[in-house]
């Protein structure tokens, strides 16, 4: 028999409905996994294992009497350090944080439980998820289990990793400059970003965020084909009033015309052959099942990338800046030098001028969406960089910068954006991105589903 472990969390879903397998089963082949594979990549980062088996023998005993068990019953799920689960500490990759336990689970994490999902760890983030890599003084490194030598990604690596290596169907990640896309993409899955407003948010365990974070940071799913990314995001998306930015809105919105723009170098920027080619396959596909493709250019993406780490270091001068040094994650340290020279210490006008420019720069996005429903674009300029570049040299960072813009620029705009892995180049994993208007995850998923399949587990 194939091991459970393998299979995506719809096959599972289907197995457990039909009685074929328990969700017992699932959840110790799961932990067996997780026991043989997470010392070589340190993914996950807390055990729950007790946890997970209770949790599981609560839906084979609602099943047995014939009850409504949820959409994801018995499908094993790991859930970010930065996210409140209630008794784990929400460390966020901090030693400062390692006893702030959780009292209440954060919303998305009570929509997975409602939905029967059985939570099987929690994984690894950089110290204040900060990074497209992920390592920390408090959990330690996470490496990419398709090939140590490049990054997991981040902030979402621990996540990434999990999945790629088998520990779990689906992982619960974050994405405010792109911790859900890049990770997916340098470990070979998938990653959704969702709409701001679509997945519920809120930790108890701090305070409320300043406004950037709030307009920008997102929940969302990682898993190794579509089908799973469409199920954890209806999951994931059930109301929950303590998220004001929550909005109810449709999983599938009015049709729309099968047209894609495809973005070989959005505003300019340098993107590798690797890439470019990625896209253009992705494009043929497309273009095969019906879709006109037109090659062209974007609305700005370095103006909204500027403006974004304008708020992005504005907040973390008045509300991280002690932390980041009390903290003295030497990672977390350097990166923080880096990001301010890049961006000069602003007066509050300049936050205002930011605020007002999203506006402008959502109204031009939001028009060229209309027009093209789907963009086609790179994740990153490159492929997946080489494990902890970014902590080499200012100008190594700001290379990284160059070639995130996309990762940065668009969750400024408060749109959703998919990372659909296609393959690897030059040995290492190789994916595209879909982006669509706010609330216009299904359009992303439907074209995912054309482009991509399931990916294999890695290790």
């Amino acid at each position: 028999m194939t091991p459970l472990w393998t299979l995506t969390a719809t096959e599972l879903v289907q197995l457990i409905q039909r009685g074929d397998v328990s969700a017992r089963e699932v959840t110790e082949s799961t932990l067996s996994r997780i026991d043989a594979v997470n010392a070589e990549c340190n993914a996950i980062v807390a055990r729950c294992d007790d946890e997970a088996r209770a949790a599981a023998d609560a839906i084979d005993a609602a099943r047995a009497q014939g009850l409504d068990t949820g959409p994801m019953a018995g499908v094993p799920v790991t859930i970010k350090v930065n996210t409140d689960q209630v008794g784990h500490a929400t460390t966020n990759g901090l030693r400062r944080q390692r006893n702030l336990i959780a009292t209440q689970d954060s919303p998305v994490v009570s929509n997975l439980r409602k939905a029967g999902a059985v939570i099987v760890g929690r994984s690894n983030t950089p110290a204040f998820s900060l990074r497209w890599f992920t390592r920390n003084s408090l959990h330690g490194h996470t490496t990419n289990p398709r090939a140590p030598g490049i990054t997991p990604g981040g902030s979402s690596g621990g996540a990434s990793a999990a999945v790629a290596a088998g520990m779990g169907p689906v992982a619960h990640g974050t994405d405010i400059a792109g911790s859900i896309r890049y990770p997916a993409y340098a470990c070979g899955i998938h990653g959704l970003r969702p709409s701001l407003g679509r997945v519920p948010a809120f930790n108890t365990s701090a305070p409320d965020r300043n406004i950037g974070a709030q307009l920008m940071a997102v929940s969302g799913p990682l898993a190794r084909s579509i089908p799973d990314l469409r199920l954890s995001l209806a999951a994931m998306a059930q109301p929950d009033l303590r998220d004001p930015w929550y909005t109810p809105a449709p999983l599938r919105g009015p049709t729309l015309p099968r047209r894609a723009a495809l973005c070989l170098a959005p505003d300019g920027m340098e993107v590798d052959a690797p890439v470019k080619d990625a896209l253009r396959a992705a494009a043929s596909r497309l273009a095969a099942a019906g879709w006109q493709i037109d090659e062209v250019d974007t609305p700005p993406v370095h103006e909204a990338m500027r403006l974004q780490l304008i708020l992005w270091l504005s907040e973390m001068r008045i509300g991280a800046h002690d932390a980041i040094i009390d903290e003295d994650d030497p990672d977390a340290l350097a990166i923080y030098d880096y990001l301010q020279a890049i961006v000069p210490e602003s007066e509050p006008p300049a936050v205002l001028e930011a605020l007002r420019g999203r506006s402008r720069l959502m109204r031009q996005w939001r028009a060229f969406l209309s027009d093209y429903p789907v963009m086609l674009c790179p994740v990153s300029g490159e492929l997946p960089f080489d494990d902890l570049r970014d902590v080499i040299s200012q100008s190594e960072f700001e290379a990284i910068i160059a070639a995130q813009a996309l990762q940065i620029g668009l969750p400024f705009l408060g749109l959703p954006g998919l990372s659909v892995a296609t393959g690897t180049a030059q040995g290492r994993p190789v994916g595209v991105q879909l982006v669509a208007n706010q609330f216009r995850e299904d359009i992303l998923l439907d074209a995912g589903d054309i482009i991509a399949g399931i990916v294999p587990t890695a290790l």
